[in-house]
């Protein structure tokens, strides 16, 4: 595989301040057309800058094994198979982010935490070229290797070693491997993905207890609803800190975006660039990969605690923590996830060509993944709870369409079934007449909607069906909290909705500060 001239001169471009030699060291069968691919990729990648260089190992092996050194000294970061596709940023940023260099790079604390994470840790990492979740994962656990040099990270192109995926039963990209055993399978920020290694391999608790960090207003979230009260919020003054997993959200995992006024169209990963490049502009304070383990609204000044014991206090706090995929809660479904059971048609579907799946949900976002699947799969079956189908008109439409699709209404899923390492079949009674029939396939994908980010504050604040009850200026029942976005039980969970909601709660939030 070659790089182009133009694709190489962009990469001269952004390597030319590096400050620090790199080695990329191949290992490989040089004799192979995969190590040749290699070979011929990494001697173009390298030549864009005289700070990188190239060394080549024959090896008797399949395995193109790519590996970097900085300044002589491993990074603790490798690549077996190209990483092309959406996977050439992550190469960019291993050697970027090892330099120091690059907006992505983790803060002080989520480096500190990193860092005191216990044990060796050797993290595999499978991926797909054409996956959209995959390199945040990929990313994460670079920077990691890089901020603990226990943990070694090794990227593994899953499309040149499928039958090393299907003895492992993967079915579902990314999926992460440590030390050979499964951690991990689908999209994961940077803070979800520490508390995973933290719960499963501890951590050093010696650090000392964080000071409280004080703010004119937290926002909890980091979404459209989110982005946009920080905006408002921090253009009137305040010092605002806007505390989350992921700038973004939901958002990060949207395709196509075509209903944000003056916005013809976008992608969910460019708009998630603009939200922190619009916050970052306005002078609001971002504490990202942060998972929030306690809240106590109820009190004068608020308080808000994450997992890793930072303290964050305000006088007024808006909640504006999304929502997330719903699951069908059915025997099965959490064994498979990963194995047959996913989420994500994009990332996902690719594993099913030519096979017999299933979409549960007939909704949009249902009846567009049956669309997507019925491209690439056998036969696709679409089971709907209710008599009749949500999506819009145009939709059906294109689905009944299709001579590869069967639609089932009134059908309830009760069970997921596999053989131990994926799914070979679902149980389905059909609601009118009572009777269960079994469904032979290899995949589910689950399309039947979203639940409010709002169990930590169900205590705190009055919700109802999980969404936090607001009234038009997105006050709560708690005199100085607000809560703004699908969190909420505002109707039409859309962004355009959100970032409306998110600016009425920076005002009502300013405003009771004016007048309170």
């Amino acid at each position: 595989m070659n790089l182009d001239k133009q694709l190489i001169d962009q990469v001269r471009q952004i390597f030319a301040s590096l400050l620090h030699t790199y080695t990329i060291h191949v290992s490989c069968d040089t004799a192979s057309e995969h190590g040749k691919e290699s070979i011929s990729f990494y001697t173009d990648f390298s030549s864009a800058s005289d700070k990188i260089g190239l060394e080549v190992s024959a090896a008797n092996s399949d395995k193109c094994l790519a590996t970097i050194m900085r300044d002589g000294t491993p990074t603790g970061i490798s690549f077996r198979g190209i990483p092309g596709g959406h996977e050439f940023s992550s190469l960019l940023l291993a050697i970027l982010n090892a330099d120091g260099q690059g907006r992505t790079l983790p803060d002080k604390a989520t480096m500190d935490r990193i860092s005191r994470i216990s044990g060796e840790l050797s993290v595999t990492v499978y991926m797909s070229l054409d996956c959209t979740n995959c390199p945040d994962v990929v990313q994460a656990f670079n920077q990691m290797a890089l901020c603990n040099d226990r943990i070694s990270v090794e990227t593994v192109n899953g499309q040149w070693y499928q039958p090393e995926l299907e003895a492992l039963g993967v079915k579902s990209v990314p999926t992460v491997y440590v030390n050979g055993e499964l951690l991990w399978v689908g999209k994961g920020s940077m803070g979800e993905l520490i508390d995973k290694l933290e719960e499963k391999y501890g951590t050093d608790s010696s650090a000392s207890a964080e000071a409280p960090q004080h703010f004119d207003l937290l926002v909890l979230g980091a979404g459209p609803a989110a982005a946009s009260a920080a905006i408002y919020s921090a253009r009137k003054g305040l010092d605002v800190a806007v505390v989350a997993q992921r700038v973004g959200g939901q958002v990060n995992e949207t395709q196509g975006i075509e209903n944000v006024i003056s916005v013809t169209q976008t992608t969910g990963e460019k708009l998630a660039h603009d939200l922190r490049s619009h916050m970052e502009q306005s002078g609001a304070r971002i504490f990202e990969s942060r998972t929030i383990t306690e809240a106590d609204l109820k009190g004068e000044i608020k308080r808000i605690v994450t997992k890793s014991g930072e303290i964050f206090e305000a006088p007024r706090v808006v909640i504006a923590t999304g929502a997330r995929w719903r699951k069908l809660g059915v025997e099965g479904e959490n064994d498979y996830i990963g194995h047959g059971v996913g989420f994500c048609v994009h990332c996902d579907g690719p594993f099913f060509k030519g096979k017999d799946v299933a979409v549960v949900g007939g909704g949009n976002s249902g009846v567009e993944a049956a669309i997507d699947l019925a491209n690439i799969c056998n036969h696709v079956d679409l089971f709907e709870f209710l008599d009749t189908l949500k999506a819009d008109t145009v939709l059906q439409d294109k689905l009944h369409s299709l001579p590869n699709v069967t639609v089932h209404l009134s059908s309830a899923v009760t069970k997921i079934e596999g053989d131990g390492k994926s799914v070979t079949g679902i149980e389905v009674r059909d609601r009118e007449s009572g009777e269960a029939k079994r469904y032979n396939l290899q995949g589910v994908f689950v399309q039947i909607g979203l639940l409010p980010n709002s169990d930590l504050f169900a205590t705190q604040v009055a919700t109802a069906r999980g969404e936090i009850l607001i009234d038009a200026f997105c006050h709560t029942d708690v005199p100085g909290v607000y809560a703004a976005g699908d969190v909420t039980n505002v109707p039409y969970k859309q962004i355009i909705v959100a970032m409306g909601e998110g600016a009425k709660a920076a005002l009502a939030a300013f405003d009771d500060k004016l007048r309170y």
